[in-house]
C-alpha cells in the first residue's frame, strides 16, 4: 500500500514543487516512514514532522483532517462555525488558512484571527464567539521540523476520545490526495471566512485583569522571551497594564520565527531554551525571567541571585501559584472551592488544598480533561468554585473563560506574587523554602524514552504489556508489596486511559504511559523526604528502577 501511495503522491499533477523536492530526495527508509501509516489523529488533534506523505503534516494530511472534522461540524447541530488560529511555526499560517477555506467550501463559517495568536486566546475565541469547533495550529513546544492541529470544542476544551474517535471515522472516508486545494482569498471575500475583531482580544484581555489579585505596586525587573513565537504581544500588553511590571525582552527570540534559531527545542520546561533569557537576567540584574512556549500555553521562570538563576520546576510554581490563589482569592457562596492538577502532578498540592480547605480532584493527564471540570462545575451554577487549575508540564489556569492552560494568564499571576513577595523582602525561592518547612520536600522526575520509526508504537505496547504483569516478579524487593493502578483496565472512576501507576510500600511513586503527542514513552517518578538530599537519593533508585522496566 506504501508504494501504491508513494507513486500516487509522486505523479499527482499539482503537487507543491516543494513536497516533490522533498520525495525526491528521501531515502527508502524515510519515504517508507513518510507513508507506512496515516498520522495518528486522536484528543491532540494531529502532531507530526513537516514533509510529505501521508504520516506527515502537510497541505494534503491537513485538508483531509480538516473535511472529517468539517463533516463533524455539520452534525452538530445549530449555526455550523469554526474558530482558527495559528503559531509561529513553519507553514503554521498556510496550514490556518488552508483549514478556513476548506471548512467555508463545506459550508461553514469560519472566524480566524488575522495574525499569529496563543493556543488560550483560540480557546477563548471558541467561546466568546460561541463557535461549534476551534482549530488551532501549533506542534506546541516541538523542535522546528514538526508542526501539529489542536481541535477544540464547543466548550473550548481540546477534543474528547469520543468527538476524536467521531472525527476519524469521517477522516477514514476521506481521499488523502484531492485534485485541487480550495482558494482562502475567494472564500475571505465572500464572507464564509471573517477575521477575528478587536473586540475579541480586548474581551480577553479584560478577562485576563479580572483574575489579578493584590494589585502590589512594588516594581519588579523581570526578562521575557516569547521563544520566537505567539506570546510576544498579548504577554507584554497585560503586564503594561499592571502598571509596576519592568519588562526587558530578549532580542533574538522577540520576533516569530518557526525555525527557532537560538532554542533547537523551544520548551521553557529545559535551561537550554531558557539561557538567553538567564544571562540577560543576570547582565542586567533584574528579579527574575520567564519564556512562554511558541503557543503559549506553557510558562518557565527562573529567580535570579546574585550571579546565578534558579529555575522553578512545573511542580514547584504550581504550588507556588495555588498556594497565592489560595491566600488571597475570596471566596464567594458557601461552597468549597475547588483545584484541579492531574494524577501525574505534585502530591504536595494535598497539604496545601487541605489547610485552605480547598477540595482537590485529580485527573487524567491533559489539560483537557481540567478544562472538563470547570464544565462541570458550570453545569451545575458553580463555576466561581473554581480556584485553579494545573499540570507538573508548566501548565496554569486560574479562571475559566479559557479552557486550556494559558500562559498570559500564568505570567501575569507570576509577576503579581513576585512583586508581592519582594514588597515582603523575599523572592519566590523564599516562599518556596517556607512552603517546604512547612508541608516537606516534595521531589518529582520525569524521564522519556523515545522510540522513533515504525517500530516505536510496537515496542512501547510490547514495555506496557510487560509492566502490566506481576510486580512481585519484577525481580527487586522494591517492588514487593507494591499496589498497582491500570488506568485502562481499572474501575478507577476516571476514563480509560493507558496509564499504569505503582505505588511502593514506602510512599514513593511510578507511573508511565505512552505520550499522546509524541513516540515516546513517559515515567513521572514521586518521592518526599525531610529535605531535598533525601527526596532525590530516593528518586534516585526509582529512576534505575524505571530505566530497567522502560529502556528498549
Amino acid at each position: 500500500m506504501a508504494k501504491e501511495d508513494i507513486s500516487r503522491w509522486l505523479e499527482h499533477p499539482r503537487m507543491p514543487q516543494e513536497l516533490m523536492d522533498m520525495m525526491q530526495a528521501m531515502d527508502g527508509e524515510t519515504l517508507g516512514d513518510s507513508f507506512y501509516r496515516d498520522l495518528a489523529f486522536g484528543t491532540g488533534g494531529l502532531r507530526g514532522v513537516l514533509g510529505p506523505g501521508t504520516n506527515r503534516m502537510n497541505v494534503y494530511t491537513v485538508a483531509r483532517a480538516t473535511r472529517g472534522l468539517g463533516h463533524y461540524i455539520l452534525g452538530a447541530g445549530g449555526t455550523p462555525s469554526c474558530a482558527v488560529s495559528c503559531d509561529s511555526r513553519i507553514h503554521s499560517r498556510d496550514f490556518a488558512e488552508l483549514t478556513s477555506a476548506v471548512l467555508a467550501q463545506m459550508g461553514i463559517q469560519v472566524y480566524l484571527y488575522d495574525t499569529l495568536m496563543p493556543t488560550p486566546m483560540l480557546s477563548f475565541a471558541v467561546r466568546d464567539l460561541k463557535c461549534t469547533a476551534g482549530v488551532m495550529i501549533t506542534a506546541s513546544h516541538n523542535p522546528a521540523k514538526f508542526n501539529g492541529y489542536k481541535v477544540y470544542g464547543a466548550d473550548g476544551c481540546q477534543i474528547t476520545l469520543e468527538v476524536a474517535d467521531e472525527i476519524l471515522s469521517f477522516i477514514g472516508r476521506e481521499e488523502t490526495l484531492v485534485d485541487s486545494l480550495p482558494d482562502f482569498e475567494t472564500y475571505l471575500a465572500s464572507g464564509k471566512i471573517q477575521y477575528i475583531t478587536r473586540d475579541t482580544i480586548e474581551r480577553y484581555y479584560a478577562c485576563i485583569d479580572t483574575l489579578r489579585l493584590t494589585r502590589d505596586e512594588t516594581p519588579l525587573n523581570v526578562v521575557y522571551s516569547p521563544l520566537n513565537g505567539t506570546g510576544n504581544i498579548p504577554v507584554r500588553e497585560m503586564l503594561s497594564r499592571l502598571g509596576n511590571i519592568h519588562v526587558s525582552v530578549v532580542p533574538e527570540q522577540v520576533l516569530p520565527d518557526g525555525h527557532f534559531p537560538t532554542a533547537p527545542y523551544p520548551n521553557p520546561e529545559i535551561r537550554e531554551a531558557m539561557q538567553l533569557a538567564i544571562d540577560q537576567t543576570i547582565w542586567e540584574k533584574a528579579d527574575l525571567c520567564f519564556a512562554t512556549d511558541p503557543d503559549c500555553d506553557r510558562i518557565g521562570a527562573g529567580v535570579r541571585r546574585g550571579e546565578s538563576v534558579t529555575l522553578i520546576s512545573g511542580n514547584d510554581m504550581g504550588i507556588l501559584l495555588l498556594d497565592y490563589v489560595c491566600r488571597h482569592r475570596k471566596q464567594t457562596g458557601d461552597k468549597q472551592p475547588v483545584a484541579v492538577k492531574t494524577i501525574v502532578t505534585t502530591e504536595m498540592a494535598v497539604p496545601v488544598c487541605e489547610k485552605y480547605g480547598v477540595e482537590l480532584r485529580n485527573v487524567l493527564t491533559g489539560f483537557k480533561f481540567i478544562g472538563e471540570q470547570i464544565g462541570l462545575l458550570e453545569k451545575d451554577g458553580e463555576t466561581s468554585r473554581y480556584l485553579f487549575g494545573f499540570v507538573e508540564s508548566y501548565g496554569y489556569l486560574s479562571g475559566t473563560d479559557v479552557r486550556d492552560k494559558d500562559a498570559v494568564n500564568a505570567a501575569v499571576l507570576v509577576c503579581e506574587m513576585a512583586a508581592y513577595y519582594k514588597g515582603q523582602g523575599k523572592d519566590l525561592l523564599a516562599r518556596l523554602d517556607e512552603l517546604r518547612e512547612e508541608f516537606g520536600f516534595y521531589a518529582q522526575r520525569l524521564l522519556t524514552f523515545a522510540y522513533e520509526g515504525e517500530k516505536g508504537a510496537s515496542q512501547m505496547a510490547e514495555i506496557m504489556s510487560g509492566l502490566r504483569g506481576d510486580p512481585e516478579k519484577f525481580g527487586e524487593a522494591a517492588w514487593q508489596g507494591c499496589t498497582r493502578t491500570d488506568y485502562l483496565h481499572d474501575d478507577t472512576g476516571l476514563p480509560k486511559s493507558d496509564v499504569l501507576s505503582f505505588a511502593l510500600k514506602d510512599g514513593r511513586k511510578i507511573i508511565v504511559r505512552p505520550s499522546g503527542t509524541e513516540p515516546k514513552l513517559k515515567a513521572y517518578l514521586f518521592a518526599s523526604g525531610k529535605n531535598q538530599a533525601a527526596a532525590e537519593a530516593a528518586l534516585d533508585e526509582l529512576q534505575r528502577m524505571t530505566e530497567a522496566k522502560c529502556k528498549a
